[in-house]
């Protein structure tokens, strides 16, 4: 059963089964169709996110196990919902006390049964694992270590000792086990297992073997199978070895009858793999389009020439996003991923030296490729072998522009046809393909998501997971292009607004967005507030780019709590890596932001932000309620984060990763979600996989700030964009929509009531910017009436 709407509940021990039960009630009267659960298998205790699997055979027992998740869906389905879960593939957490699989392989080695489930590299190990998971160097640790039975001790971490050597003096011990424990800081250069990005805590699966697959799914399977599960949405399937064979085998596994969406990053034009059996993706390209609507074009432009005014900042120091972007990806190749980046050119020099024609090429060479290419891959991975979408010509020729003798650079047309898949098959040529593109998802989430949205920030709302800060805006006809393309090809594919993952959520981001639309307004309050806050003790900031944020984040947030903007902020700051950082972090200069924080955006200067944002509020109503509107009409499955069906304000993790409360008060955007959900609930056939859209037509001066579409000849959605510059330009000034044929009645004031053909925009938006009509008429040769 293809959801109607989606709602993510973050289930974790403050929020487990039985309150979702709770709230089941409350869910249904609202409208959606299914409930969207967090990870709710087996994870390290106290886990709030649930992305640390550690038994994927287990409903975990902190939730309240698998009765309780049965209990959940059978109350569910009394009120008419169904249940969609967030599963985790890719990965396990490398917590060995508390994963079985992981403990019995590094007692008994890779000839153990569950060494076939992760993804080690024991030659690159020399035969042995390494764990960094010490404070320090092992010398210095050894006095921290000890032995009870046949478990090593170290601090609250536990390690199995190989058999019979429990007995040997302790660096003998060390030496005789499967694994190598190691300084942390170890893992960048000589980690040899795979891992998400470049969290060591949590290490790769191999579900491309089928009985790993099985025996990590089977749970999963089980609850699909029984009933219990309708949905499904993949974690980070880039990370996976291939992931439309995994999709494949998910698909027959569940007998094709599960609604499955993939949190696949989609950049630019890129599309969605036709070949993969999913609905689509979970939504991130929706809120880049719905984003990018109520982001004004110049404005951003002009934005954008400020901000490197303001902080200094020119050409590749971060004034511009590639240059910021291409900065990025060089220092996390380099530094973060230079394991996994060894690990590409061990694997292309052994291929080389085994075929004539490809040797003398020295790893130096190999590795510069490696690294050149990679930093150069426009998408976050490849996936079809032979495909030159994900490393063009262009990529090559630029790459080769790092070597300087051109003879050497052959080098990067060696790399580029293996990780193309164009110099025959092999375990290695087949481990090398696969690897590349699991380091470019890596590279790309890590060195965009990660670190240049926090280096480059004009207009910060622009900087989300699968946004372009280069491109924040999205002109209306590019917008309903991408709308009819989802009808025709991915009419249940996800989207989103807010989501546990965004940086910050829909209505911060909504509020900054109006900036890029008074630029000169935003450089005066922005002079006038440096220079306030500047009088003040600790209130001059440490460096203008942080400024610039945190005056932006004040904006955004509103009225902000101290601790979420400091938190946010110090967040920022070590993502940036300019100045501190999570690794290397500066004390100095972290106590400044906090001086800053203090006595600037959460000090006395807030009563001016709160004035500027009161210039701001008719406008930012216009943002959020028409953002509301159109992700909860166009084509696609919308999911609600918890709690956005109202006024929603978060930053970061774990500002947006809380339990869910749902008694918090109604306000307008409650109204507008509820008469949206229900009418998607109710009229399935207008909004399904059969139905249509439409562009509507609006004529007259003010055209292009009135966005409309029909969904099958049904309901019609229109709102009002970038009103802050309608304002400026005098208004809608006769500006017409025309509205099908028939008579309209706006769900959202029942008592209003439209004829079909030209109707004046300032009539429609009289009460509020956004107008949901239903059709109350008999359309012509229709048989029967709505």
């Amino acid at each position: 059963m293809t959801p109607t709407a989606t709602y993510r509940l973050q289930i974790q021990p403050d929020f487990p089964f039985s309150a979702a039960a709770e709230a089941v009630p409350y869910l249904a009267g609202l409208g959606v169709s299914h409930l969207h659960l967090s990870p709710v298998l087996e994870t390290v205790p106290g886990s709030t996110h649930g992305y640390d699997v550690v038994d994927p055979a287990r409903v975990r027992e902190e939730l309240g196990g698998e009765t309780g998740l049965r209990d959940l869906s059978r109350t569910a389905r009394e009120h008419g919902l169904g249940l969609v879960l967030d599963i985790v593939p890719n990965h396990m957490a490398a917590v060995p006390r508390h994963n079985r699989a992981l403990w019995e392989v590094l007692r008994e080695g890779p000839l153990s049964p569950y060494a076939r489930w992760f993804d080690i590299d024991w030659e690159a190990g020399g035969g042995k694992v390494l764990l960094p998971v010490l404070a320090g160097r092992i010398g210095d640790e050894l006095g921290a270590m000890r032995v009870e039975g046949d478990v090593l001790h170290y601090g609250e971490q536990r390690f199995p000792l190989r058999e019979s050597t429990a007995k040997l003096p302790l660096p003998e011990l060390l030496d005789a086990q499967w694994y190598r424990l190691g300084w942390w800081r170890l893992a960048r250069t000589e980690l040899n297992y795979r891992r998400f990005f470049t969290i060591s805590e949590l290490i790769g699966v191999r579900v491309e073997d089928p009985e790993v697959f099985d025996a990590t799914h089977g749970k999963i399977i089980e609850l699909v199978r029984d009933g219990i599960v309708d949905g499904l949405r993949i974690d980070h399937p880039d990370g996976l070895a291939d992931p439309e064979a995994y999709l494949r085998r998910l698909d027959e596994a569940t007998g094709g009858a599960c609604w499955t969406v993939v949190e696949k990053i989609l950049t630019g034009d890129e599309r969605l793999p036709a070949g993969w059996p999913v609905a689509g993706t979970t939504g991130y390209d929706a809120l880049r389009h719905i984003d990018g609507l109520f982001t004004d074009s110049v404005g951003a432009a002009e934005l954008a020439v400020q901000y490197r005014e303001f902080t200094g900042l020119e050409g590749d120091r971060g004034g511009y996003w590639e240059a910021t972007a291409r900065r990025a990806a060089y220092k996390v190749v380099t530094n973060e991923l230079a394991a996994e980046t060894a690990t590409l050119t061990r694997l292309a020099d052994r291929i080389c030296a085994a075929d004539p024609a490809l040797r003398d090429h020295a790893p130096w060479a190999l590795r510069a490729a490696v690294r050149e290419l990679l930093v150069r891959v426009p998408v976050y991975r490849p996936y079809r072998v032979g495909g030159e979408e994900a490393l063009p010509v262009e990529a090559a020729a630029a790459a080769k522009g790092a070597f300087a003798v051109a003879e050497e650079a052959s080098a990067v047309d060696i790399v580029r046809d293996l990780a193309l898949g164009r110099l025959g098959e092999g375990p290695d040529h087949a481990a090398f393909r696969t690897r590349f593109a699991q380091t470019s998802s890596a590279l790309r989430a890590k060195s965009v998501e990660d670190t240049a949205f926090y280096r480059y920030a004009p207009l910060i709302s622009a900087n989300e997971v699968g946004g372009d800060p280069g491109r924040p805006a999205v002109d209306p006809e590019d917008f309903h292009a991408y709308c009819a393309r989802l009808a025709r090809d991915w009419p249940a594919t996800g989207t989103v607004l807010s989501t546990h993952d965004t940086k910050r959520s829909a209505d911060v981001r909504a509020r900054i967005a109006v900036l890029s639309e008074c630029p000169d307004r935003w450089a005066d309050f922005l002079r006038r507030i440096t220079q306030e806050a500047g009088r003040l003790e600790g209130g001059r900031a440490p460096d203008p780019h942080l400024a610039w944020v945190a005056w932006q984040t004040a904006v955004g947030f509103g009225m902000p709590y101290h601790e979420r903007l400091e938190t946010a902020l110090l967040k920022a700051a070590r993502e940036a890596g300019l100045h501190t950082s999570w690794t290397e972090p500066d004390p100095v200069y972290e106590q400044a932001v906090r001086a800053f924080v203090d006595a600037g955006p959460a000090g006395a200067p807030l009563y001016s932000v709160a004035l500027f944002d009161r210039e701001l509020d008719p406008y930012v109503r216009a943002n959020v309620l028409g953002a509301t509107l159109v992700q909860l009409t166009m084509p696609g499955v919308p999911d609600l984060y918890q709690g956005t069906e109202r006024q929603y304000l978060a930053l970061v993790d774990p500002d947006n990763r809380g339990p869910f409360h749902h008694h918090g008060p109604s306000d307008e955007k409650t109204a507008i979600t509820r008469a949206a959900l229900r009418v998607r609930r109710d009229r399935p056939e207008v909004f399904g996989e059969s139905g249509t859209y439409t562009p509507l037509t609006t004529s007259g001066p003010a055209a292009g700030h009135c966005v409309a579409f029909c969904r099958t000849d049904e309901v019609v959605t229109a709102v009002t964009r970038l009103s802050l510059r309608l304002t400026e330009a005098g208004g809608w000034a006769g500006t017409e929509l025309t509205l099908p044929e028939g008579r309209w009645t706006d769900l959202l004031a029942p008592e209003r009531q439209f004829g079909g053909g030209p109707v004046l925009v300032a009539d429609l938006f009289a009460d509020r910017p956004v107008a949901l009509l239903s059709r109350t008429t008999v359309r012509e040769g229709s048989a029967g009436s709505e």
